[in-house]
């Protein structure tokens, strides 16, 4: 296994974590529930983490597919600068969510600003992460990108009379 397998299996992390984390969140929100805060937390902790790995074996994973041909370097470029700045909000995330696990854990009056400010941070970063996915899947998968052709109708298609 190489980084651009590890790549491709973990990608799908912080994209799926961002997201499950802010609707748990809104059920630990909602519920007034520290324990579901706690796992909230923790699925953005994991998705930061798996946020990390993706970017850093995405140099090897770039490298396996950018002399191939049909593979468009500008794309490349677009998701790797997209890749950063998701980079940066999934960290952010993190720390967001150390930091309210380490004050949901005290008790203290700042329980549901911080899960708030974390619900707030999560939605963001999925919405930055899934374009990112969206930008990578476009290098392989060109049938998502703007750029398909249609479908080559043959002579006795209905839809040619």
């Amino acid at each position: 296994m190489n980084q651009t397998h590890i790549h491709l299996l973990i990608t799908h992390l912080p994209i799926i974590g961002a997201a499950l984390g802010a609707f748990v969140l809104i059920h630990g929100i909602w519920r007034k529930s520290n324990a579901t805060l706690i796992a909230a937390y923790n699925l953005l902790i994991i998705s930061a983490i798996g946020a990390g790995i993706a970017y850093a074996t995405g140099e090897g994973a770039e490298e396996t597919v950018e002399h191939l041909q049909g593979i468009s370097k500008n794309v490349i470029e677009e998701h790797a600068e997209s890749a950063l700045t998701s980079l940066i909000g999934l960290i952010a995330i993190g720390v967001i969510a150390v930091t309210g696990l380490f004050v949901t854990l005290k008790s203290t009056s700042l329980v549901r600003p911080f899960a708030l400010l974390a619900l707030t941070a999560s939605l963001i970063g999925f919405g930055l992460i899934a374009r990112t996915g969206y930008l990578g899947g476009q290098i392989r998968h060109t049938e998502i990108g703007t750029n398909t052709a249609s479908p080559v109708k043959d002579g006795n298609s209905k839809d040619n009379d």
